[in-house]
């Protein structure tokens, strides 16, 4: 099977969805499927381009067995709305520029979380006449309807607009939280139609280790307890509510939080902590893909925040299931789809979201109660490894694309 994939992100950026459709595409080309990946030059999130790339219209590489096809792309940084939507709309007319490099597919496949992304895969798989699946990985036009309190205005119509043309145009969907099923089954997509494939781990990359002195002493963080948010510094993890536990932690001399990643909300959580003086707080910056594995391995509680908004309550984050598969301590601030995991597979301590003093009170908890946090961590690992193995997910999608293209023959 001929897969076409549109990804507005892919390596060697480093966020959930480039990761995701990396390691599933990997895995379907060892499988003796052929993949070509359309997706534009990396740049995110700083709007810079990447070492050894070039903003040219077209140019390819070989990554893995995939065939990637980048495409030009419109640069600016996450933190900006208006560059951001102008990277998102014009990225959409560069694919359909690129499609014609790629012939005969069986199938093509676009994923969000922009929609854009999703347009231009229902135009290209209409002028392939081939089937359309949509990987929906975020509710939108929700999420930024209610990260960014926008009113239900012309643009917001517009949006709702095309996420309900895509929903009825697919010949599938592929979604990475329960809770996304009843939502789209209410634009009159059958529920057969949706195929549910959760986020999950790469086992040659995510497992039980060791400490790593090296890394600690480099960063000087050697002796101390470590409380850790790696991934997106965005307006969906409400980050601000770390810095006001770690005001409510300075006594405690050897707790200090690191938050690793970049995003829209960075400029905002530097200058905050350059302004309340939190010596415990260390903003480190986006890190390589290739180094995460080591700081899991070396932290002692992993932060999984979410914001308290009722579209967050769908979410599952990709990042506690690496966390759990090196059994270390997380901690998940959030309701909904997440925290129903979380609790019935007793994989880790929960809270709500957006409350400092409960973030603080159970940092305290987990650092006096070493035996139960790892017990925990333990039990995560173990569901993680029965449940979210990254192989297994991968050939689940293919299973369900191969049944798409079918019907459509």
């Amino acid at each position: 099977m001929h897969i076409l994939f549109i990804s507005h992100y892919f390596p060697p950026e480093v966020n959930a969805p480039a990761n995701r459709t990396y390691e599933h595409a990997r895995r379907w080309v060892a499988d003796g499927h052929q993949v070509t990946v359309i997706t534009g030059v990396p740049n995110h999130p700083k709007g810079e381009i990447f070492p050894g790339y070039e903003n040219r219209w077209i140019q390819e590489e070989n990554r893995d067995g995939i065939r990637v096809i980048r495409t030009w792309m419109y640069l600016g940084s996450s933190e900006n709305v208006i560059t951001r939507s102008l990277n998102y709309v014009l990225f959409a007319f560069t694919v359909l520029y690129a499609s014609f490099l790629a012939k005969n597919p069986d199938v093509v496949v676009a994923t969000t979380p922009q929609f854009f992304s999703g347009v231009a895969g229902l135009i290209v798989s209409r002028l392939k006449r081939r089937p359309f699946v949509l990987e929906v990985r975020d509710l939108w036009p929700d999420s930024i309807v209610q990260l960014l309190q926008l009113r239900r205005g012309i643009l917001v119509r517009f949006l709702e607009t095309i996420e309900r043309a895509l929903y009825k145009s697919t010949a599938g969907i592929v979604v990475n939280s329960r809770a996304f099923i009843d939502h789209i089954a209410t634009f009159g997509v059958p529920k057969e139609r949706i195929a549910l494939i959760y986020n999950g781990v790469d086992p040659s990359l995510f497992q039980v280790r060791e400490r790593d002195p090296q890394l600690l002493q480099e960063y000087g963080l050697d002796g101390r307890f470590l409380v850790a948010y790696i991934g997106t510094l965005g307006m969906a993890h409400g980050l601000v509510t770390v810095l006001d536990a770690a005001e409510l932690l300075r006594d405690l001399e050897d707790v200090i939080f690191v938050l690793i990643g970049d995003g829209a909300d960075r400029v905002r959580l530097e200058q905050e902590i350059r302004e309340r003086g939190l010596k415990n707080v260390r903003l480190l910056g986006l890190r390589p893909r290739s180094e995460i594995p080591r700081w899991l391995a070396s932290i002692d509680v992993s932060l999984v925040l979410l914001r308290d908004i009722p579209v967050l309550e769908t979410v599952v984050p990709s990042k506690i299931f690496e966390t759990l598969a090196e059994a270390r301590p997380v901690l998940v601030a959030g309701r909904g789809e997440i925290r129903r995991m979380i609790e019935e597979a007793k994989a880790g301590f929960v809270i709500d979201p957006e409350t400092p003093d409960q973030l603080a009170k159970a940092i305290r908890y987990i650092r006096s109660h070493p035996e139960e946090a790892q017990a925990r961590a333990q039990a995560g690992r173990d569901w993680v490894a029965a449940n979210f193995q990254r192989d297994d997910l991968a050939r689940a999608m293919a299973r369900f694309l191969e049944e798409v293209a079918n019907r459509a023959r």
